[in-house]
């Protein structure tokens, strides 16, 4: 018999073999003493003693927990959107009791009360949740994830709002500051998105070369923390040798600021964009993150 302990539990794990036959069992602590207690007093060959539960957790407990520990492989504005959001509007439900006494029928009541009003926002929470609710079951926190017996919210496929160069076009002329106009631009040939526009540095641009390569630092990780390089056409050159005659570069890190050092917030940008879509009278669908989808490149 030995221990071991893996990225699966925070607890020790006790190896045995019965019959051969690899087996573990928790030991249901993350203490070395404790655990190599219970490995001095377990008996492989008789029936395994019912193990106690650990004490509950409360889900604005759990929901820090695992808002912590999916930080390093998730960006900000996805924690702040989908993870943060779908938790509040469970403990608005159900109130902040212990995450295994909320039942099935529970869960099942509060996405089916979300799907009336949105049905984006329920399958938003469903997956977000389900997600979470699976990490509770690898802690054990849970024994079973009661979001499993629950299906998927259906929503209608549609398919994405292209624009057109004509209405980028009426969209800029109603746009009225020319650093929107540019980070619109900007967004329109490259496909890049806000956050990757917001946090572009300089040194992510090669004029030589004519690229731009969206990286990673301490500060910011691009989604799913992926690197590339977008070719940057003569309109992206532009308005990047404008920046840059402009003193920016000079001035600051970002290509892009609100103030020397200081980054635009993602939703000031976003109501901005809204405001000039509006205006111009292009549909009222098309937000930021499908505008970015044409990657015409000329």
């Amino acid at each position: 018999m030995f221990l071991i302990k893996d990225s699966k539990s925070p607890y020790y794990q006790l190896v045995y073999f019965r019959n051969g036959k690899r087996t573990k069992i928790s030991t249901r602590t993350s203490n070395r003493i404790e655990a190599e207690k219970f490995k001095s007093t377990f008996k492989p060959h008789r029936k395994p003693l019912p193990q106690p539960r650990k004490i509950s957790v409360k889900l604005s407990d759990f929901e820090n927990e695992h808002k912590s520990y999916i930080r390093n492989t998730y960006s900000e504005n996805y924690l702040k959107k989908a993870v943060t959001t779908s938790f509040n509007r469970l403990k608005y439900y159900v109130s902040d009791v212990p995450i295994d006494s909320i039942s099935t029928k529970q869960l099942d009541q509060f996405i089916s009360s979300v799907y009336a009003k949105s049905k984006y926002a329920a399958l938003l929470y469903y997956k977000t949740l389900k997600a979470a609710f699976n990490k509770a079951l690898i802690w054990e926190y849970l024994e079973e994830n009661p979001f499993c017996k629950i299906k998927s919210p259906k929503v209608p496929k549609s398919f994405p709002n292209y624009i057109t160069e004509a209405e980028l076009i009426m969209i800029l002329n109603s746009t009225a500051t020319q650093l929107c106009k540019d980070i619109f631009t900007m967004a329109f040939y490259t496909g890049m998105r806000l956050g990757e526009l917001l946090n572009m540095k300089w040194d992510w641009v090669d004029f030589s070369s004519q690229v731009i390569t969206v990286k990673n630092s301490k500060s910011y990780n691009t989604k799913n923390k992926s690197e590339r390089i977008i070719p940057a056409n003569k309109k992206v050159v532009q308005i990047l040798e404008r920046q840059a005659e402009s003193g920016e570069q000079l001035k600051n890190d970002y290509v892009f600021n609100c103030y020397a050092g200081i980054k635009f917030n993602e939703d000031f940008i976003s109501r901005q964009f809204k405001k000039a879509v509006r205006a111009a009278g292009v549909d009222e669908k098309i937000h930021f993150i499908l505008y970015v989808i044409h990657l015409l490149l000329l």
